[in-house]
């Protein structure tokens, strides 16, 4: 697909009334951003963000869009909020998403990831404005084999640990609803699964990046746990490209309601270590230390995702190699002090679309 045919594609959401779901995070902030500037009138439904820092609040975006607080373990306030917005398409990104979190607290873990998502499939069946559904997931939802292997979205479900169960369960449930509910219906429903996303803005605990962004800022010794550890490594911007450009044609055509992986190329799936080294590389400044002799959770070593029905089928491509993924990781970093962070953010997010620009095919 031509990088014009997709941009004039993104631009089906102008004056859309679109919903997300966690737009307080990190990916949801970010989608916020980018759907606001392409013209969107955004709606969000998300619990508070966590921190003072988050990209959200940084970039002050809620005050460009609706902004509920809410549970989406309460189905009666999300039907009452769309009631109220008649919204027409809708990204769930809200999740708990930390593996390690779900160690701690496994019944809040599967109430959100599970429970909120058959409520905002059970709001979407009912809701009269929703016609376009776009539910992220994550590529932990496989049963991971952990060899050299990757994943096909018609794969198994599964998970070792509560988090990634709770993922795989929740894509049998966007399965289940599609058949039972939307085969006959205008209404069009697809699943988006998307590796270990980097990018500025994200604070969340156990992530390599903000372990390193937090340590060089304090000036203290970076410690990683699972250094060997490999992970399909992409820039935020690449699976939300991915996220719009999919609901965009769901618009118009019924044939993509089905599940998508959203990855890097093969050359980004890199260990934890080659990330961090390049990552201190790149930003000047930094040591680390192994410390995962402390950690006696399992946690999966490798995990990447075949993106072929993407490439085929949608027409998306990822565009960053690894050291453009840092490279913007690291531009966000360097500059959130000191600048206009929603002005930061829009000026990567038409870096990002421009790039289209410079391919021949996408």
């Amino acid at each position: 697909m031509e990088s014009l045919e997709i941009n004039s594609l993104l631009q089906t959401y102008k004056g859309k009334k679109v919903l997300i779901t966690g737009h307080t995070g990190f990916k949801g902030s970010w989608l916020s951003i980018w759907l606001h500037n392409l013209g969107a009138d955004v709606v969000g439904i998300s619990l508070d963000p966590k921190s003072e820092k988050d990209n959200f609040v940084l970039s002050k975006i809620e005050k460009k869009i609706r902004d509920y607080r809410a549970d989406i373990r309460e189905l009666s306030i999300i039907e009452e909020i769309i009631e109220i917005e008649k919204p027409e398409i809708l990204f769930h990104l809200a999740a708990q998403p930390i593996v390690l979190d779900s160690y701690d607290d496994p019944v809040y873990t599967f109430e959100t990831n599970v429970i909120g998502t058959v409520n905002l499939l059970e709001a979407f069946r009912k809701s009269a404005s929703l016609q376009t559904g776009v539910f992220i997931t994550t590529d932990k939802c496989y049963e991971n084999i952990e060899k050299d292997y990757s994943y096909k979205e018609t794969d198994p479900m599964g998970g070792y640990d509560p988090y990634s169960a709770s993922k795989g369960a929740s894509e049998l449930v966007i399965s289940s609803y599609r058949r039972s509910f939307f085969q006959d219906s205008e209404k069009k429903i697809a699943s988006a699964r998307a590796g270990n996303v980097i990018g500025g803005g994200d604070w969340a605990p156990f992530r390599i990046i903000v372990d390193i962004i937090n340590a060089i800022e304090k000036e203290e010794t970076i410690e990683i746990r699972n250094p060997h550890a490999t992970r399909p490594w992409q820039h935020v911007l690449e699976p939300l490209g991915g996220y719009l450009l999919l609901g965009a044609k769901m618009i118009s055509e019924k044939k993509f309601d089905e599940a998508w992986n959203f990855g890097p190329e093969k050359e980004n799936i890199v260990s934890v270590e080659e990330l961090l080294n390049k990552t201190i590389v790149n930003y000047g400044k930094g040591e680390w230390n192994d410390i995962s002799d402390k950690e006696k959770l399992h946690e999966a070593k490798l995990l990447s995702l075949d993106i072929t029905k993407a490439k085929n089928k949608l027409g998306w491509n990822p565009l960053f190699d690894l050291d453009q993924t840092i490279a913007f990781t690291v531009d966000w970093y360097k500059r959130y002090k000191t600048e206009d962070v929603f002005n930061l953010c829009t000026e990567q997010i038409e870096n990002y679309s421009n790039y289209w620009n410079t391919q021949n095919d996408i």
